[in-house]
């Protein structure tokens, strides 16, 4: 849920606002989303908050559970792991077919993509930057043209762009679109084995950097709400 001009107390700027909580670790993974105090914090009806909840459930920012509630989501160690495992492999024979494929036009694309990236890093918004490296590598699997593959790939990348916004540093962010940029050059130059071998690093280097302990207490100010 990418922040825009919603009118204050829709639902839309209220998902809008529990995005980037949860992007800045105000609402740490696990913490439990209530309605009623959710209603009360935002002053607006609970079917507001519950059409709230609905899209945040979408985007995978949070885990509505039968007779239980909505929780902000909780990637687990294991969970990332599988995740990076099957990305590895799907993305490094993307990358041939990329390589094949890609024309001018795309790599124009793609470096006003890369420029964008380096902005929101610059910014320090993990929320945009974590979608913007992440919806990189949808930009490669639409260039390629295989929808079964761009439909596993948009799974898998915006659960991975979860785990970023919350566990990835900022200097971390900044090395994985500088490993963005050496990818392209690579595959510029028409070097296949060169591009393969990049993405399967990059994607490597993102999940071995992942910080899963750096939820601060200091900024969980939304949950003393929902526990009020």
């Amino acid at each position: 849920m990418t922040a825009t001009n919603h009118p204050p107390g829709s639902s839309e700027a209220i998902a809008c606002d529990i995005t980037t909580a949860i992007a800045e670790q105000r609402l740490p993974p696990g913490t439990k989303l209530r309605e009623e105090a959710l209603a009360r914090i935002y002053e607006v009806s609970r079917t507001k908050i519950r059409a709230a909840l609905v899209m945040l459930a979408k985007d995978k920012l949070i885990d509505l559970v039968p007779d239980k509630g909505a929780f902000v989501s909780k990637p687990t160690v294991d969970e990332t792991r599988n995740i990076f495992f099957v990305r590895r492999i799907i993305e490094a024979a993307m990358v041939r077919e990329f390589v094949a494929r890609a024309t001018p036009e795309d790599y124009l694309r793609i470096e006003q993509h890369l420029a964008q990236e380096r902005l929101a890093i610059e910014e320090n918004n993990s929320q945009v930057r974590s979608t913007l490296l992440s919806d990189f590598h949808i930009l490669l699997a639409n260039v390629v043209g295989n929808e079964v593959l761009t439909d596993i790939l948009n799974k898998l990348a915006g659960r991975s762009s979860l785990i970023t916004m919350l566990y990835q540093s900022t200097r971390d962010a900044m090395c994985s679109s500088e490993e963005h940029a050496a990818f392209i050059t690579a595959a510029k130059a028409g070097d296949v084995e060169r591009a393969v071998e990049l993405m399967t690093h990059h994607l490597q280097h993102v999940e071995s950097a992942l910080q899963f302990d750096t939820v601060s207490d200091s900024k969980r100010d939304l949950v003393k709400g929902l526990l009020a």
